[in-house]
């Protein structure tokens, strides 16, 4: 079957689930970059996700999952492939048992901090400013001032079983889950009691500190490059003087020198060629080669 039969047999088999043919993913990223794709579908469950990708690998056809966007720098040329999206569908968060809470991949970790907050769970107060998905944040062992997921996962429900946290082998930004061909469908959060206004009291805190210091009021993919085993990436990257660095539409953030933000036209290669630009004066300042955090979809 080609990509028009496959969507077909996926309408028919799941009716009034949304199919939104030739989307621009640019519509779907926080960089506010991407062109269309065949087709962005918003699976309503694991089974259908989990059976839109069997039959895509099935008939050879490329398929991508993401959530929010937030973390993804994606091709602005015409795509032959198809985007699965599970923010806004697959995003349902419930107590599961004394301490608990699970959600599916789908869920803000925003949403799921408040629901923390709102029945006297703390320690995923970190999060609350962290814009994705519980999938991509399992994904990339996401953190933010001092906490990680591997801080607080218990289990993570993926397409080849139920993995411990120590069976998910989280390092700094990465899991098991980071080479692919794995899917995450939903994790076990694991918490301790807590007061729900000193919870919110460092929830707001963490939050005026993110709006403080980052470029919130652009569209961007958050932190560029990852942390480089000795110093920190938006300090090298400022010392070499390219805070305001720009390659067409992409520019350093004059903000916070970690950052890479869409000032209003930026394309994909505009990002590419600017995130090459800064590993080369980097490594030429600091002999300190960085890697990207964000993930390229081409």
């Amino acid at each position: 079957m080609d990509i028009s039969e496959v969507l077909k047999t996926f309408e028919d088999k799941f009716e009034g689930t949304q199919v939104l043919r030739n989307e621009k993913m640019k519509n779907h990223t926080s960089f506010k970059i991407g062109g269309p794709v065949k087709a962005l579908v918003l699976p309503k469950s694991p089974e259908e996700l989990l059976y839109l990708k069997d039959i895509c690998k099935e008939n050879d056809i490329r398929c991508e999952i993401i959530g929010n966007g937030t973390n993804i720098l994606f091709s602005d040329k015409p795509e032959d492939m198809i985007v699965i999206c599970t923010f806004g569908c697959m995003d349902k968060i419930e107590l599961a048992g004394e301490n608990e809470i699970f959600a599916e991949s789908g869920a803000l970790l925003s949403k799921i901090a408040v629901f923390a907050m709102e029945n006297g769970l703390e320690g995923f107060e970190f999060a609350h400013g962290i814009p994705g998905t519980l999938g991509g944040a399992v994904f990339m062992n996401a953190g933010a001032y001092g906490g990680e997921m591997k801080d607080v996962i218990k289990t993570v429900n993926a397409a080849s079983g139920t993995y411990t946290n120590e069976d998910c082998d989280f390092s700094y930004r990465r899991s098991r889950f980071s080479a692919g061909g794995d899917i995450i469908l939903g994790a076990v959060i694991k918490l301790k009691r807590g007061d729900p206004e000193v919870i919110k009291g460092k929830m707001m805190e963490l939050s005026e500190k993110r709006r403080s210091s980052q470029p919130l009021n652009m569209p961007s993919a958050g932190s560029t490059f990852k942390r480089p085993k000795e110093g920190y990436a938006a300090a090298m990257i400022q010392e070499a003087g390219l805070k305001g660095y720009t390659v067409g539409g992409a520019q350093v953030s004059e903000k916070h020198a970690g950052f890479v933000v869409n000032t209003g036209d930026a394309t994909f290669e505009d990002v590419l060629n600017l995130m090459k630009g800064v590993q080369e004066k980097v490594e030429e300042k600091f002999g300190v080669k960085l890697e990207p955090e964000v993930r390229i979809i081409k």
